[in-house]
């Protein structure tokens, strides 16, 4: 087989050299009153060969806060225009480059610490990376970064090349794909939720989820890829019923299912149970989802609004107000798929299946374990969490 330069450019895009994807559309889905802010991004892949399936992921390769690097350069009297070696080969690049671009500033590690601890005379820390005060040391990694560091336990013997040596390389973001290509050829859409947050007396602000909310205007490009997501996706079967559990951000992957499935004319059900705060300024996609239902490529649409009630109700209520349909579903042979917060959502989800199947399955605890098993075994219960 020739190789050619057109085959070339279709295998070039990747994680170490990702493709400048075109910023078609970015918009804050949330209405003014809300407080949140959830952009929805749509990016051309034009020209660039990338493709994907519903449930698959995109990487971003974000850049830090200039703010956030203006106060570390600030704070050490460092010069901007100073080169530093950024990897094993030797390349440098002039020091506000490589802390914008480059390396990860915004996150502590032990190992971090332990290293930083001898460039520095100060006693605070020589104490902290003792063997004995570990839980210390994490307590105090959580939540700070590099700045934090540098202020609380200086004076510091070290050039900038030093202190940047200790330093992470800068990670890509991982986000759900939030369409199918079929619907929209040529794009990728993507839900990202603006992280913002107070720690330690400072705002702190999520690297990537930031840079594209405050920084990124439409027209601007972003450094891509694609990473196939091996362990989420649609039943081979157009014909297979689905639930789809996601709040907040967590509606992504369900957003392309849904255009996948309206495009291929699936003739399988589909249930979505979605949740937020507010109905009237969070409720993402509201239109789309709602047009979606008209039509009948969305067979039920069950939501869940946190602050609307004085008690708050989560997805996970829905589904036991749902338990003798739900179980309908699964007994069919239906896919259940999770997609969101893994720290609480989707542990509160996977223990109210349990809930669900034990009570209108007449299982024991047991035995409706072994039956979700099972269903993980077929590839019929799916998590996409973060």
């Amino acid at each position: 087989m020739q190789f050619t330069e057109a085959n070339k450019m279709i295998t070039a895009f990747s994680r170490t050299n990702p493709f400048q994807a075109k910023v078609l559309k970015n918009i804050n889905l949330n209405k003014a009153s809300s407080n949140k802010e959830t952009r929805h991004i749509e990016l051309s892949l034009s020209s660039s060969g990338l493709s994907y399936v519903p449930g698959d992921t995109l990487g971003i390769i974000p850049q830090n806060d200039p703010e956030l690097v203006a106060s570390l350069l600030k704070e050490m009297e460092w010069d901007e225009e100073t080169p530093v070696t950024i990897n094993k080969e030797g390349h440098t690049l002039p020091l506000k480059e490589a802390l914008t671009t480059h390396f990860e500033i915004t996150l502590l590690t032990k190992k971090i610490l332990q290293q930083a601890a001898e460039l520095t005379e100060n006693e605070e820390l020589q104490r902290l990376v003792l063997v004995e005060n570990a839980n210390q040391l994490k307590e105090y990694t959580s939540g700070r970064d590099l700045l934090d560091m540098l202020r609380d336990f200086g004076p510091w013997n070290a050039s900038a090349e030093k202190i940047v040596s200790l330093l992470r390389k800068m990670t890509p973001r991982l986000y759900s794909i939030a369409s199918s290509i079929a619907a929209n050829p040529g794009e990728v859409h993507l839900t990202i939720g603006a992280v913002r947050y107070t720690a330690h007396g400072r705002e702190r602000k999520g690297v990537c989820s930031v840079f594209v909310a405050e920084r990124i205007q439409e027209g601007d490009t972003l450094p891509i890829f694609i990473q196939p997501n091996k362990h989420f996706y649609l039943p081979d079967s157009g014909d297979r019923d689905i639930i789809m559990v996601g709040p907040g951000t967590g509606i992504a992957p369900f957003r392309s299912f849904i255009q996948e499935r309206a495009v291929t004319k699936a003739t399988g059900r589909s249930w979505l149970f979605f949740g937020e705060q507010y109905t009237a300024s969070d409720f993402l996609y509201q239109n789309e989802l709602e047009h979606y239902q008209k039509d009948g490529v969305l067979t039920k649409l069950d939501t869940a609004f946190s602050r609307d009630t004085e008690e708050k109700i989560y997805v996970q209520h829905r589904m036991l107000e749902n338990s003798k349909e739900l179980f309908e579903w699964l007994k069919n042979g239906a896919y259940f798929y999770v997609c969101g917060d893994k720290l609480n959502m989707a542990k509160d989800v996977h223990n109210t299946l349990i809930r669900v199947i034990e009570k209108e399955g007449a299982m024991t605890h047991e035995e409706a374990e072994a039956y979700l098993n099972e269903m993980k075994k077929q590839g019929r219960y799916q998590r996409d969490v973060y």
